[in-house]
């Protein structure tokens, strides 16, 4: 399940790619099948060594075409181990909302990307975030919990990635059927994956994932602009890309390992 969406992001073959947060890896694998150079790096380090075996297997398997490449690094996305403008394209999905310096991080992402780089910047859209803060505490539970610190509004988003230094453009929303899986999540309890209805709706959204019917597919589009569970902001660093220094390209791909 995707939520940023490729073409706005600009990825192209060959691109050095950040996935900040990258999680259980589902952008990752995405860059790398697409033949990108994909760091994925996240704060916890479990997360990461199913990652690698995966990108590993992507590889026996021909997933992933000639030229791409992929790494994992544990790494905090306050003090990135990277030079500056190291990166093409810069992902980082439904991760701001869980970081109480959240300016701090978008400086430091900013920082690693080149000039004329792009940043996918995804967050909880403000509305269904809001119901879900409102029905139960326990979603937001502090921050030594994995809970999410501020509620986005898109234009507070947008002011916050311009004072970090990049130029705001395309957006989107995207997950409407989320929604109301969360709300539900919500009324019986966050944790309460056991419950009957919290079951069912599950099912529907892994059928809807693997099958994407038609049906499902139009009735999200639709509901996108309005329930849509994630808001996508793309931004641009300004400058001129200009040639890629080969030490830089290097260093990415060693820390990586």
């Amino acid at each position: 399940m995707l939520t940023v969406d490729y073409a706005r992001l600009g990825l192209a073959e060959g691109d050095l790619v950040l996935d900040l947060g990258a999680g259980a890896g589902r952008h990752s694998f995405e860059c790398f099948k697409r033949g990108s150079r994909v760091v994925a790096l996240d704060y916890g380090f479990d997360d990461l060594p199913p990652v690698r075996d995966l990108f590993w297997a992507m590889r026996e398997t021909g997933e992933s075409p000639e030229g791409a490449w992929a790494g994992c690094v544990n790494g905090d996305a306050l003090h990135l181990p990277f030079a500056d403008g190291t990166f093409d394209r810069v992902i980082c999905s439904e991760v701001f909302e869980h970081i109480p310096d959240d300016t701090g991080a978008m400086a430091e992402l900013t920082r690693v990307l080149r000039p004329g780089g792009v940043l996918a910047a995804t967050v909880p859209s403000w509305l269904p975030e809001k119901v879900c803060w409102t029905l139960s505490a326990e979603y937001h539970a502090p921050l030594a919990q994995g809970g999410h610190v501020r509620i986005y509004t898109e234009g507070l988003l947008r002011d916050r990635l311009s004072g970090a230094g990049l130029q705001p453009e395309g957006s989107h929303r995207a997950h409407a059927l989320h929604s109301p899986y969360w709300w539900l999540k919500c009324l019986v309890g966050p944790s309460n994956d056991s419950h009957p209805l919290v079951r069912a709706y599950h099912r529907l959204l892994v059928w809807d994932i693997a099958e994407s019917p038609a049906l499902t597919r139009t009735t999200e589009r639709l509901l996108n602009p309005v329930l849509g569970k994630s808001v996508v902001v793309y931004a641009r660093k300004p400058g001129s890309p200009g040639r890629r220094d080969r030490v830089e390209q290097e260093e990415a791909e060693r820390v990586a390992v």
